[in-house]
């Protein structure tokens, strides 16, 4: 994993990263529990990808591409936990991390440059993202075939999204009465956007599982209703 300043070229990066799919394949893979998630059960290239509600999520979406060979890069996450980005799978030596720009044009200059040199880019947009940077970069998105993930807790984008993923409830397994250790987290998911994504979709996952991956999980059972007392 290397930390590439704004500041600095990136064109030494776009040299050893591109390309590194044919350039006919549209579609690069996803981890299986996010499939069902994704029109065509993968990330089209050219579409921006919203993901909210969290992280892991989304680092979990860069995961399939990486494990295939893709160079992914993150932009604007300096929190970002790699130990937790490796455990989802992704390859930390095809993933540059750019240092959090100081405002919304070095954001946007930077995550137009990563688009130049990566697959998949994973940004956080420091404030709201203006309609002009957003077409521009959905455009760059378009041009070099990439696909551009925005995330963040409340999603900062002011354009349609090809797609959208929302972790709408999560709960830790493992800990009981007072003892025991977090083992894992049971999140729902629900996807949207516009197209071929328009249809709603919804999966359970569990991120983390047991071993630190993806995994589908069972819904969540609802507790069973309070019986009433019988009249007579």
């Amino acid at each position: 994993m290397a930390l590439v300043r704004p500041e600095t070229s990136l064109d030494e990066l776009a040299g050893r990263a591109r390309p590194v799919a044919l350039a006919g394949e549209r579609l690069l893979p996803v981890l299986d529990p996010l499939a069902s998630l994704l029109p065509g059960g993968g990330l089209r290239r050219g579409a921006v990808v919203g993901v909210s509600g969290s992280t892991s999520l989304a680092l979990a979406l860069l995961a399939g591409p990486s494990a295939a060979g893709s160079w992914c890069g993150a932009v604007g996450l300096a929190s970002l936990g790699v130990v937790a980005a490796a455990e989802l799978g992704v390859e930390l030596e095809r993933f540059p991390l750019v240092a959090a720009p100081a405002g919304g044009e070095e954001w946007a200059w930077a995550v137009a440059a990563l688009l130049d040199a990566v697959d998949v880019v994973l940004a956080r947009p420091p404030a709201r993202v203006n309609v002009g940077d957003a077409r521009r970069l959905a455009a760059r998105a378009r041009e070099r075939s990439a696909v551009l993930v925005v995330t963040g807790a409340a999603l900062a984008w002011p354009e349609a999204l090809d797609v959208r993923l929302e972790a709408e409830s999560a709960a830790w397994e493992g800990v009981g009465e007072g003892h025991g250790r977090l083992r894992a987290r049971r999140v729902e998911v629900v996807a949207g956007g516009r197209g071929a994504a328009a249809r709603p979709r919804r999966a359970v996952l569990w991120l983390p599982g047991l071993g630190g991956g993806v995994a589908v999980a069972p819904a969540p059972v609802a507790a069973p209703a309070p019986a009433t007392a019988a009249t007579g």
